[in-house]
């Protein structure tokens, strides 16, 4: 089988390891296939062509000094590598000790994470009465230190295993054991073994739970350019069932069989066999999808979004239904996990996906927050929602599964959005209910325990509107104490469909607060020329309102040409239809769109001078037509005289 290998250009290999154990000699001998009778005490660069391995990558080996006052050079040289070839003395029991006393720990606290490769030299100069099991002695370090790839002995002056030293270092660059096997429980890393359960499944065409003799022989000719003779694949059937009985039946190899297969070449050193498997199939050193393998938007305005496409909707709910094994209208954990199986986990772990869509009683996942968290990814992260509807079989051209909307400037110029997915931004004081705002948007219990939000956090649900049309609906909290770092960036509002400014209507501190944050975001709007729809929500509306709230509340809304405020009280469930009210304002990216004070004194100033631009304009005009007319005069007087 042919080896695959990653796209690169050059590997760098920096050879470590203390003074006199044979560095530059190893490193001149494998260049020349020769043994040097001397050698600097440290070599340049030196350079492995790149028809010096199978592989076909050129290797440019760092020689390095072990001196102390050469140390910042050392880290240098380690921070830029790709591996470390780290040598021993084998006639120097003492250079073998520092490995694990010294250099690995050093490598370590250096925090460099790399593929190592032990090499003992000077094989040739070892002491009989020394033990000669180099399995013996480094089993205890491997175990240590698990960035140990390999281990190997050599003699440069017999030729000893010499080129094998930087072939095992191009290897665990190109072909990395870390990311597919765990060498502790030796099996496949989950990560792995995801991988190619979704390489089986696309492999087995007729979706039996099978790989046939010719689809084995498909998959061996997209890998490998090489078709299985009928010898071949009896002799790797009989291989699996000897050792594991399910990993065959009637209808050729199974999954099991077919795992158990890519274990077996891990542990026999045949690493290759899996890599090049992998990267047919688009996967990268992490075991993810390449992102030259996924087309994603690239060129798109700050105000333009993207969103999922009709047909890559309809592909989900298939999915949902075809993984909701009991029918029940909802995705349990375990069903979930089913789902993903074929990608490297589950997308929605982690913050911000984790806690951001409606759930059931029971904590299960509904279609509407299922589409919902496919929303939510596609706005903030296209390149994660393509890997993942590919994780999970979309057969269909990718670029059909997203599109990019219009500006939203032209949409404002328009006076309506073709969008189906609103973002919008909550803003307002600390204790104001925001929080409480996205937690009754996702349908869960009101709780009278206050806790700070710390960081910004998001809630997507399905909004439906009147007419049956239905929206996704993004809501991003801002906490108080990040708006001034948020709004430092000047494009920070280009994203935004409308901005809530929520205040405790109970509360004169914090109404002053949410004016405050209104006039500073409508600003920035103002600004930056990415005005949104602005909407003030007076939440906690069940406590008695401090005094002139409601004067003072309808005045600056007046004012500012925005709606007055929407009265809600998430304890009492009275939300007054505010989130299609949100929704509504989204789809009017023309109204509620505040002026401020500074705002409408520029509007002023620009009418003005236009004014008198235009006053100059019409004087010059009327000057040189009276000049002309002068002159039309003077001429015919002239003429008659």
């Amino acid at each position: 089988m042919a080896s695959g290998s990653a796209a690169r250009n050059n590997i760098r290999v920096v050879v470590v390891g203390d003074r006199g154990t044979g560095k530059s000699t190893l490193i001149a001998s494998t260049a020349t296939e020769t043994f040097p009778e001397s050698v600097p005490p440290v070599l340049p660069p030196t350079r492995l062509p790149a028809d010096f391995y199978p592989d076909r990558v050129p290797v440019t080996i760092i020689d390095t000094s072990a001196s102390l006052e050469n140390r910042e050079k050392l880290i240098e040289e380690l921070r830029r590598a790709d591996a470390v070839v780290l040598t021993y003395a084998c006639d120097r029991p003492m250079t073998l000790s520092r490995l694990s006393t010294f250099w690995l720990q050093e490598f370590r606290q250096l925090q460099v994470t790399l593929p190592v490769i032990i090499v003992g030299c000077k094989l040739d100069l070892r002491d009989e009465n020394q033990p000669a099991s180099l399995e013996q002695a480094m089993t205890p370090i491997m175990q240590q230190f698990r960035e140990i790839e390999t281990c190997i002995e050599c003699s440069a002056a017999t030729q000893i295993q010499v080129p094998d030293v930087f072939y095992y270092a191009q290897k665990a660059v190109l072909h990395p054991t870390a990311p597919l096997f765990d060498q502790e429980t030796q099996t496949l890393q989950p990560r792995c073994m995801r991988a190619l359960k979704r390489i089986f499944i696309l492999c087995d065409h007729d979706m039996d739970g099978a790989l046939s003799d010719e689809e084995l022989n498909e998959f061996q000719a997209k890998c490998f350019n090489a078709p299985l003779q009928p010898a071949e694949i009896v002799g790797v059937k009989t291989v699996v069932q000897e050792k594991l009985p399910d990993g065959v039946n009637q209808l050729g190899l199974t999954l099991t069989g077919f795992l158990f297969l890519h274990a077996l070449f891990i542990e026999k050193g045949r690493l290759e066999t899996t890599w090049t498997v992998l990267r047919e199939f688009g996967y990268d050193n992490d075991i993810k999808l390449r992102d030259d393998f996924l087309p994603v938007p690239s060129r798109r305005a700050p105000d333009q979004i993207v969103e999922l496409t009709n047909e890559a909707v309809e592909f989900l709910r298939r999915v949902f239904i075809l993984f909701d094994m009991d029918n029940d209208g909802a995705l349990q954990r375990s069903e979930l996990e089913d789902l993903f199986s074929t990608a490297p986990e589950s997308p929605w772990g982690e913050a911000p996906y984790k806690d951001a869509s409606e759930r059931t009683a029971l904590g299960d996942l509904s279609l509407h927050g299922f589409l919902s968290e496919w929303a939510l990814m596609t706005l903030l992260d296209p390149a994660r929602t393509l890997a993942n509807l590919t994780y999970i079989g979309y057969a269909g051209d990718l670029t059909s599964a997203v599109r990019v909307t219009r500006r939203r400037l032209l949409d404002r110029k328009k006076q309506q959005t073709e969008r189906n997915v609103f973002h919008c931004f909550v803003f307002g004081p600390k204790n104001a209910g925001k929080s409480a705002l996205l937690n009754s948007f996702l349908g869960r219990p009101f709780s009278s325990n206050y806790i700070s939000t710390t960081d910004e956090c998001y809630a997507v649900n399905v909004v439906e509107l009147l007419g049956g049309a239905k929206k996704n609906l993004v809501l991003q909290e801002i906490p108080e104490d990040h708006v001034k770092r948020f709004l430092s960036n000047k494009e920070s509002l280009a994203a935004c469909d409308v901005a809530v400014f929520v205040y405790d209507s109970s509360d004169e501190h914090s109404w002053r607060r949410a004016r405050e944050l209104l006039v500073e975001v409508a600003g920035q709007g103002e600004e930056s020329g990415y005005g949104m729809p602005c909407l003030l929500i007076a939440a906690k509306d069940d406590l008695n309102p401090y005094p002139r709230a409601v004067q003072e509340s309808a005045r600056v809304s007046q004012d500012m040409g925005i709606e007055a405020p929407i009265p809600v009280s998430v304890r009492l469930r009275d939300l007054n239809s505010v989130f299609s009210r949100i929704v509504r304002a989204a789809e009017h990216p023309h109204l509620s769109i505040p002026e401020t004070e500074t705002g409408r004194n520029r509007k002023q100033y620009h009418q003005l001078v236009n004014r008198s631009l235009m006053f100059v304009s019409v004087g010059a005009s009327i000057a040189i037509v009276g000049l002309a007319a002068y002159r039309a005069y003077a001429a015919r007087k002239n003429t008659s005289s």
